[in-house]
């Protein structure tokens, strides 16, 4: 296999900026014992953090091939980059991937079992921010470029990795208003300059193009959302009618489910979902049922206890069904709860799909709101809250076609949700317009394919372990 060097390339920065990122590698150096401790605390919840430490140093197993590096933060960028990932290793790549959290390693390893037991796909965590960590990585890895998902600006990640030579592109790539504006900002606008690092960026939507442009990336396309191929699970589809016919046999009852709240927000639901009830009483319709689904494992029970001290009777995902997701608990116990707990992970399509509408979390606190691709998928109504930044595409677009909704507090939530719940016709004509919504922003990974099947070959050519020294 031919070898040839890669030449080094330094990234321009002013003196300030560099002053900013030296400072920046220190204080990460001295600070690592208590970073190393925040792990080792965070594993007591979640073994996963302490296993596979030497991959925070970059001791990655060696590879024989020279495969793509993607590198996914954490779940929701790694999820959103899977038909991605699928496409490249169709086309015969083999695919390293890295991500910061134990629930991004988890989700790789079931997405891409097959690639994984193949040997055509591995997944590490994340070297810590040291240059000579990121190079040990480079060393044992070899990829042959980087693919860094959604937004990324690991000052001392991306400053090695454009040293060393390595092609750099960004897939799925985003940059919210806010966060281009604190970009520019801070550390003498070195995260901004950061930007520059990077070879090709492949954006979601032209506004975040135009602001990648702004920074002064040599090349940037715009190639869409991959979220809007993502495969859903037909067994998580099929084990939603059962459920309801089950729900519903005592007369239909209207279900809303809140996706992914976080802290903060959980208050917020319950208030809205208290007056939503007094609301559809007034009408005389059904008695809704909410199904409640946290953002993190470790706050199941939490969110269990304040469902209760609210007076909502709650039933819980892992107590009341089996693997399969069937009912195994009583009737009664069906029939009179307010709430269903959805205290698992993975199968949120499920929640989805028992549901006439769907809450989405992150945005009731400033978090900018987690996905809405995945109940539009499912043609259901969506509402956010007062941040939505971080789905600035396609929050703004689902918007304007009137597949999403935005309200301000709990009582305009419970408000809006009303008319919804009561009458099946408002929710089919917003099935119809999430169909067509849908169908409009689809293509993306074929988009992205379309640019990456001729600049991975032309970004380099695997390099030998001395290249990277």
């Amino acid at each position: 296999m031919n070898r040839h060097p890669i030449p080094p390339r330094h990234l321009a920065l002013t003196l300030p900026q560099r002053g900013a990122l030296a400072v920046y590698a220190t204080l990460w150096l001295l600070l690592l014992p208590l970073a190393l401790l925040y792990l080792w605390r965070k594993g007591r919840r979640e073994p996963l953090y302490r296993a596979f430490l030497a991959e925070r140093f970059g001791r990655l197993p060696a590879w024989d091939a020279c495969p793509v590096w993607l590198h996914a933060a954490s779940l929701g960028e790694l999820r959103g980059a899977a038909p991605l990932v699928r496409a490249l290793l169709a086309e015969g790549h083999a695919l390293q991937i890295t991500t910061l959290t134990p629930a991004g390693r988890t989700a790789a390893g079931t997405l891409f079992a097959d690639a994984l037991a193949q040997g055509r796909l591995r997944v590490a965590y994340t070297p810590v921010e040291q240059a000579w960590a990121v190079n040990t990585m480079l060393r044992r890895v070899r990829p042959v470029c980087a693919l860094m998902a959604e937004i990324d600006t690991w000052p001392v990640l991306l400053t090695t990795v454009r040293q060393a030579g390595l092609p750099l592109a960004m897939v799925n790539a985003q940059s919210p208003r806010d966060s281009a504006v604190r970009a520019r900002q801070r550390l003498f606008g070195l995260r901004a300059a950061l930007f520059r690092c990077y070879d090709l960026v492949l954006c979601k939507s032209q506004v975040h193009a135009e602001r990648f442009r702004a920074t002064g990336c040599p090349r940037v396309e715009v190639a869409g959302e991959t979220r809007f191929e993502l495969p859903i699970p037909q067994a998580l589809l099929d084990a939603a009618p059962p459920m309801l016919a089950r729900l519903n046999q005592h007369g239909a009852r209207p279900v809303l489910c809140v996706a992914s709240s976080m802290p903060g927000e959980d208050e917020v639901f319950i208030e809205a979902f208290l007056k939503l009830q007094g609301l559809m009483a007034e009408r005389g319709a059904a008695r809704p049922l909410l199904v409640h689904v946290p953002r993190h494992p470790q706050r199941f029970d939490l969110v269990f206890d304040m469902l209760q001290r609210a007076g909502l009777r709650t039933v819980r995902r892992s107590r009341h069904l089996d693997a399969a997701l069937t009912w195994q608990g009583s009737d009664e116990d069906l029939r009179t709860a307010d709430v269903l707990l959805g205290d698992s992970l993975g199968e949120m399509y499920f929640f989805i799909a028992l549901s006439q509408a769907v809450v989405v979390g992150s945005s009731f606190v400033p978090l900018g709101a987690h996905n809405i691709i995945e109940p539009l998928a499912l043609k259901k109504p969506v509402f956010v809250g007062p941040s939505i930044w971080g789905i600035e595409y396609p929050g703004v677009e689902a918007l304007a076609a009137g597949v999403l909704r935005q309200v301000a507090n709990a009582q305009e939530l419970a408000q809006e949700l009303a008319p919804l719940l009561a009458d099946a016709e408002v929710a089919a004509d917003f099935a119809r317009a999430a169909q067509s919504f849908f169908e409009a922003h689809a293509g993306a990974t074929a988009k992205h394919m379309g640019v990456l099947r001729d600049w991975i070959p032309a970004a380099g050519r695997p390099r030998a372990e001395q290249d990277l020294k």
